[in-house]
């Protein structure tokens, strides 16, 4: 089950998907959306600090709540006073969790290089995911270091490309490396 920690008016939640949470009024209107700050992404036992996925967040609607009632006094003066407030809430609906971030910035490099480069790398791009293990894309890197003595050489070979050109994490590119040179 995929849950969020998010950041909402200094206070942080623990949210899952179609879950429905009252917090602080919110500036935003009610049925549109937004994406608040996500501190951390866990689930099926592995977690995510700072990532870059998003959130989605629609406001459902602005509530009351309950009465709060204030009351002073003091003893053998006749001193009563009472007060009282609601507070102002929004209620939020989480419609997504994960997706993937926008990556605007590696496109445009990608557009700025030589055509003359682009078709050698399309090649290997298509060649890689033939030898590529099973299930790739999707793993974590600590699946990865479980998984990478059973590959043969090529398949870390591939992997290693693959990593250098779109996924690029670091723990990955380690252990690729590493391995490779086994």
């Amino acid at each position: 089950m995929a849950y969020a920690i998010i950041s909402l008016g200094g206070k942080q939640y623990r949210v899952q998907e179609g879950e429905r949470l009252l917090v602080d009024r919110l500036p935003t209107e009610e049925g549109k959306t937004f994406h608040p700050e996500v501190l951390m992404l866990g689930g099926d036992g592995k977690f995510e600090l700072a990532p870059k996925s998003k959130v989605t967040v629609r406001v459902v609607g602005s509530p009351l709540g309950e009465k709060i009632r204030i009351g002073k006094y003091r003893p053998k003066s006749g001193y009563r006073r009472h007060t009282g407030f609601r507070a102002k809430l929004s209620q939020i609906e989480i419609e997504s969790i994960g997706g993937a971030a926008k990556r605007s910035a590696p496109a445009k490099k990608e557009a700025a290089e030589p055509a003359k480069q682009e078709a050698p790398a399309k090649q290997e791009a298509e060649a890689a995911p033939d030898k590529l293990p099973r299930g790739y894309a999707e793993m974590t890197i600590a699946d990865i270091n479980e998984k990478i003595g059973r590959w043969s050489p090529e398949q870390v070979e591939a992997a290693l490309e693959y990593e250098r050109a779109h996924a690029k994490r670091k723990g990955a590119l380690a252990a690729l490396e590493a391995k490779e040179k086994d």
